[in-house]
């Protein structure tokens, strides 16, 4: 059976049933009673013995305003602030911001999302690159110029033993990387910095550097697992990325050695971050 809805007349004033306003303004009478309950629109007169609640004309500008500004995006608090006399237009502006900047993440999003679909080049499609911030950090740190990353295995023992030496103690979680001065990837005389994560600094020795490296904002970020060898693989899907995507390189990048012969028997195990910092081009 269809339920009937009936609006009465108090001297000049129509009052509607909060059913048959729910239903000339398509909102649930669920949402009118939150409505009152939040202060937003109480209903014009409740009946005393019953309970009914009542509305008039009166309140659609009211409501539409509501319901307009919860379409366009606007929390009900905010449109309280609206209600309280705030201009309208000063959070309409500050909601076209908003709407503008989401549109822009989006877009670079959808640029992502349309260079993994593309995948065009074969040697770089394995990668995920991500943007992350890089904590300032405490370092002991050596700089050499090797022939190449081979090298790197009988550098990296002694530099052990000089921490080990003096008292040095490796920050948690642990970050060990190499930060590469000549600013790109090389095969030979790598200009390289060797850094490990530390609680505290002290005092230099013939081998080794202490010094504070600052935060770093956004650095683009691609994981590599294997041999070193490679490295070139993850280092151009990054620089294809940012290249991509709207951004600058700002400084030069690291190598962050997560797993690899310290505590992998196999190369194929060995997993390394290679960090670029980046900035968005304006």
């Amino acid at each position: 059976m269809n339920e009937t809805y009936h609006c009465e007349r108090k001297e000049n004033t129509v009052y509607y049933k909060i059913g048959l306003f729910s239903k000339m303004n398509r909102v649930t009478i669920k949402a009118l009673r939150h409505y009152d309950e939040i202060g937003l629109l109480a209903p014009a007169f409740i009946e005393k013995f019953t309970g009914y609640r009542y509305y008039t004309s009166e309140q659609l500008p009211v409501l539409h305003q509501i319901l307009a500004l919860r379409e366009m995006g606007f929390t009900l608090d905010e449109i309280k602030q609206v209600q309280g006399g705030i201009p309208e237009r000063n959070l309409l502006q500050q909601k076209k911001l908003e709407l503008m900047h989401k549109i822009a993440e989006d877009t670079m999003r959808l640029s992502q999302v349309e260079s993994y679909l593309a995948k065009n080049d074969g040697d770089t499609g394995e990668y995920h690159v991500i943007l992350k911030e890089l904590p300032q950090v405490i370092v002991a740190s050596m700089r050499t110029i090797v022939p190449g990353y081979d090298s790197l295995f009988h550098i990296l023992p002694p530099m052990g033993a000089e921490m080990e030496r003096l008292d040095c103690v490796c920050a948690v979680p642990e970050y060990c990387f190499n930060i590469y001065h000549d600013g790109e990837y090389r095969e030979t005389d790598v200009d390289v910095e060797i850094c490990e994560a530390v609680t505290e600094k002290k005092a230099d020795s013939d081998m080794l550097t202490f010094k504070i490296i600052n935060r770093v904002e956004n650095a683009a970020c691609a994981l590599h697992k294997g041999s070193y060898v490679g490295f070139p693989r993850a280092y151009n899907a990054v620089l294809k990325w940012v290249e991509n995507n709207g951004y600058e390189i700002i400084d030069n990048p690291r190598e962050s050695y997560i797993d690899g012969v310290w505590n992998k028997d196999s190369e194929a195990d060995w997993l390394t971050e290679i960090q670029f910092p980046v900035r968005k081009l304006s």
